[in-house]
């Protein structure tokens, strides 16, 4: 659910330092390196033939990778201008020919693509960023393919007259591109996450997100949004029920409306319920639903405003997947994660929530991370 840049946030000089640790590849000497997971394994969303699971990060799964992107039970990787994917093989979103039923539980290549710049996963469909243009694979039942079906599609099709964009996002049913500093967004609108302020249940093809300017940024959860803009402010909307825009209410918004109290922002990240925003001072902001830990606070109350999360000093980069939460921090860039761990996504060796903010164990030089519904994922240039 949560797409980044990795590394190319945090500046010129750290790109250059991680490319020279794990070598180059892929658009502009982006930094490469290897995927590590860990959590349930049950449709090969672990990427290690399975179909044991495990509790703490294991692998490399796949090496020379740029970008990792997790979606409800599938992971994507780019490597070199292409795209790899394993994991759950049914709706369609590894886009490439695998049985109909049984999981893919190593990479395999996703044909027909070449050259491409950002993959993005939603909960049952695929995206991949090429030259401007936007393609799509999987589940489309609420037109979050863009192409102007509800088809499900086994390969990968053009979202329908979308050039120029910049950085794309997927939700559970829906799905998000930046184009010269606005969004369009496709697919279920069933609680405002098109944004576009209509009452439409729904749109085949991309629509503007209504009133936004400035945006290089979009993440999406489960059924919310978010938007960082250039002057380092936060636009979200969508389902608020658990206070994940973080406009002090619980009020589901089907316009963007600006996160209180947050300036200076540098990274986001969106789990299933839940908001995260990096602060340049390297501090970290977290709101939405706190059951499960992910927000990294004491007790299980939610959080409708931006909250400081204790103990998380010099972070550059965060992610999440559906109840956790991971933070690249420090100049190592060392793994740190929070949240449910019912299964190992946490990678902490056992299988109980952590509500405090705690290190990976030699888990550093993290480029990229995420997971899906209860599995990690980790890109590291170690």
């Amino acid at each position: 659910m949560r797409r980044t840049r990795g590394a190319g946030r945090a500046g010129g000089a750290l790109v250059a330092a991680l490319a020279l640790l794990a070598g180059t590849g892929g658009p502009a000497g982006a930094a490469t390196g290897g995927v590590l997971t860990t959590g349930l394994d049950d449709l090969g969303q672990l990427g290690d033939a399975g179909p044991a699971g495990r509790t703490s990060f294991g692998g490399p799964v796949l090496d020379g990778v740029e970008q990792v992107a997790g979606g409800r039970e599938h992971v994507l990787a780019l490597v070199g201008g292409s795209v790899r994917s394993w994991g759950d093989p049914r709706k369609g979103a590894l886009g490439r020919p695998v049985g109909a039923t049984s999981p893919a539980a190593v990479p395999g290549t996703v044909p027909g693509l070449a050259g491409v710049d950002e993959v993005e996963a939603g909960h049952y469909h695929s995206l991949a960023l090429v030259d401007g243009a936007v393609w799509a694979w999987g589940m489309g039942s609420l037109g979050q393919l863009g192409d102007g079906s509800t088809a499900k599609r086994t390969a990968p099709v053009r979202v329908a007259g979308l050039a120029g964009a910049s950085a794309v996002a997927g939700g559970r049913d829906m799905s998000y591109a930046v184009v010269g500093g606005g969004v369009r967004a496709w697919g279920s609108d069933t609680h405002g996450e098109l944004g576009d302020g209509g009452a439409a249940q729904r749109s085949l093809v991309p629509v503007a997100v209504a009133g936004l300017t400035g945006v290089v940024d979009v993440v999406a959860g489960r059924n919310h949004a978010l938007a960082l803009r250039s002057d380092g402010s936060v636009w979200a909307w969508g389902l608020n029920a658990s206070g994940q825009l973080g406009d002090g209410t619980r009020t589901t918004r089907s316009s963007p409306v600006p996160v209180e109290g947050l300036a200076g922002v540098v990274a986001l990240a969106a789990g299933a319920d839940h908001s995260v925003a990096v602060l340049a001072d390297g501090t970290v902001r977290a709101w939405g639903e706190s059951a499960r830990g992910q927000l990294g606070l004491a007790g299980t109350t939610d959080r409708t405003r931006p909250a400081a999360v204790p103990g998380v000093a010099g972070a550059v980069d965060a992610w999440a997947g559906r109840d956790t939460t991971y933070v690249a921090a420090g100049p190592e860039r060392r793994l740190v994660r929070w949240g449910h761990d019912d299964a190992g996504q946490l990678g902490a060796g056992a299988t109980a929530a952590r509500r405090a903010p705690t290190a990976v164990p030699g888990v550093e030089g993290v480029l990229d991370a995420g997971g899906g519904r209860a599995y990690g994922v980790a890109l590291t240039a170690g």
